[in-house]
């Protein structure tokens, strides 16, 4: 049986694709369209999961699409009536009421014409992270900022059911409460939720009550959120003026300089984030008696909230499917319509890798390398000359884009569309921020390390493969391109039985310099997706500072990048198009 899943309107649109239960593809609109957080009908993902299963839209067996029209619109309505709406919000809610949109994009875009089933939006974040977390029953927890009415659901789950036993309703929602003040910081919401987690540990957490008085926790899994502080109702802003008086100063402009109060405030909110996470934990603990967990929703991307209700709650296990946020509802979609219509889970085994996306030959990189023109080292064939190659580069502290296998599916690089660099270099992070990245100066980068190797260098006992979670580093080496201010990492786990080209890579190195960690960090620039094809790769190589890119058995060094280029590149815009507004979380 094919399950074709679908998330798309919202953000972070994508495909997936089960057969008989297995994950054969999966993959972001952005990463082919090229607009970072994409919402739109994703074509070219369905297009791409249809040619690598190697068949057509009329093999899919059933449609699993990740949200409820009918009730994402009664909530859509409710906005749009309650009392005290502002006319513009009237206008804009009801003035989109599209309940048929989904299904009509289903046949007349994609050209489906079979069953289609629509699951709703926290089913489908949970099913994505227990049906493949190799529990065979789990306590499920999931936070975003809004499915169609829930904001987050507390469940159990074993074998093939989901039962989601108590939800928590908009307005009232913990990722809305953190959206605004990554808004009010002056990051994008719906983008910037992650610099506010890595400014955290540069400040103090004087704020604690007053990011309190914002949200007041209820019994069992409920909290509410005190509404006079908040404006993302009326769709203009996230935070009211009452917000901006609470905490005494005015909103930081965009990229102005970070000052002692938003450091503070970061670190604040996310102290008050894991509060609530690890109560809340407790609470789900108590109702289910599991010793395992499984979370899912954005706020399962805070991978330092992770590593505390790990840490300090009752489960010994905790499971985070690593594409949590909607992109993963696809996923999630067609595990839960598989199950249902199977009355059997998708998998019994946890997810150990996600290289689900496209990939290119040697043959093809060849044909376009000399379409280019670029000298490039072939290593064709001499995959130990091609990491000894590499590793000259990284020992010398070059920078290098690595290109290697199938695309990732989620918002991390994993080794198949990384930066990478030595983490004992103490200029590499602030090189790689300020010149190949072009991003704020105060953000980390994670390590990627041997899993047999890990517990000697971090506070960690478990393999970690999907940077969702941080841990203290302790290692004897000086590892300052990869430590954060609190000396703490968000660590990958990389197993040498399993890990390809990459694991084949940080064992070279280890055996070169006796570290089996490598700095690593997503292959793109700032305000563009991870690249996905050799051609992005190389715009990325020629718009950035990058020493070296290695494409799949190619390398091809700086210095042979001819300068029209580097020219070429900077007048080629980066793709904005029709992705999501980063001024205030879109409700529609």
């Amino acid at each position: 049986m094919n399950v074709l899943g679908i998330s798309s309107f919202y953000h972070d649109s994508a495909v997936c694709l089960l057969r008989d239960g297995a994950l054969i593809c999966g993959i972001e609109e952005e990463k082919l369209s090229r607009v970072k957080h994409d919402k739109r009908f994703p074509i070219l993902a369905l297009r791409f999961c249809l040619d690598r299963a190697k068949i057509d839209i009329q093999d899919i067996d059933v449609v699993a699409f990740y949200e409820n029209p009918e009730k994402k619109m009664s909530r859509q309505i409710w906005m749009g009536l309650r009392e005290g709406a502002s006319p513009e919000m009237r206008k804009k809610m009801l003035r989109g009421l599209d309940p048929g949109r989904e299904l009509r994009h289903i046949r007349e875009v994609a050209g489906y014409d079979g069953p289609v089933d629509f699951v709703d939006h926290h089913q489908a974040h949970a099913a994505s992270s227990y049906f493949f977390s190799g529990f065979s029953e789990s306590a499920i927890m999931t936070f975003d900022g809004v499915g169609e009415w829930a904001t987050a659901t507390y469940g159990y789950a074993k074998d093939h059911a989901i039962d989601l036993f108590e939800e928590v309703h908009f307005p009232h929602s913990i990722g809305l409460l953190y959206s605004t003040v990554t808004s009010y910081l002056g990051f994008d919401v719906n983008d910037g939720e992650y610099k506010v987690m890595g400014l955290a540990p540069y400040g103090t957490p004087r704020y604690v009550d007053r990011i309190q008085d914002l949200v007041s926790l209820g019994e069992g899994g409920q909290f509410r959120l005190n509404l006079e502080y908040f404006d993302f109702l009326d769709g203009e802003q996230m935070y009211s003026q009452r917000f901006v008086d609470h905490f005494g100063r005015s909103a930081r402009t965009p990229e102005s300089e970070l000052e002692e109060f938003h450091n503070d405030m970061a670190r604040s909110l996310q102290v008050v984030l894991e509060d609530i996470l690890l109560q809340k934990a407790k609470y789900v603990h108590q109702r289910t008696g599991s010793d395992h967990l499984c979370m899912a929703g954005g706020v399962a991307l805070n991978c330092v909230a992770n590593a505390h209700v790990l840490r300090k709650g009752p489960f010994r296990e905790l499971f985070v499917q690593p594409a949590a946020s909607d992109a993963g509802g696809a996923l999630g979609a067609a595990a839960l319509v598989h199950a249902r219509r199977t009355g059997a889970r998708p998998t019994g085994e946890r997810m150990k890798e996600i290289y689900l996306g496209p990939s290119s030959s040697t043959s093809e990189i060849a044909v376009l390398l000399r379409s280019t023109g670029l000298r490039a080292l072939d290593f064709t064939s001499n995959l130990d000359a091609l990491l000894n190659a590499v590793v000259d580069r990284l020992v010398a502290g070059k920078v290098i884009g690595w290109f290697s296998g199938p695309t990732e599916f989620g918002p991390r690089a994993l080794g198949a569309r990384s930066i990478l660099g030595d983490p004992r270099d103490p200029e590499m992070r602030d090189r790689i921020n300020a010149l190949v990245k072009m991003r704020e100066a105060f953000r980390p980068f994670a390590p990627a390390v041997l899993e047999n190797e890990a517990a000697r260098h971090f506070d960690i006992n478990h393999p970690s493969p999907f940077m969702l979670e941080t841990c203290q580093v302790i290692s004897k080496l000086e590892l300052p391109a990869v430590t954060h201010v609190d000396g703490s990492a968000r660590v990958q786990t990389v197993d040498l039985g399993q890990g390809g080209r990459f694991a084949q890579l940080l064992q070279r190195f280890n055996e070169r310099t006796q570290c089996p960690i490598l700095l690593n960090t997503s292959f793109n620039v700032r305000g563009e997706p991870i690249v996905c094809s050799p051609e992005d790769a190389l715009l990325c190589f020629a718009r950035s500072r990058i020493d070296a890119l290695v494409l799949e058995d190619f390398v091809i060094d700086r210095d042979v990048l001819p300068p029209h280029w580097e020219l070429a590149a900077e007048h080629i815009p980066i793709k904005r198009g029709r992705a999501v507004s980063h001024k205030v979380y879109e409700m529609f």
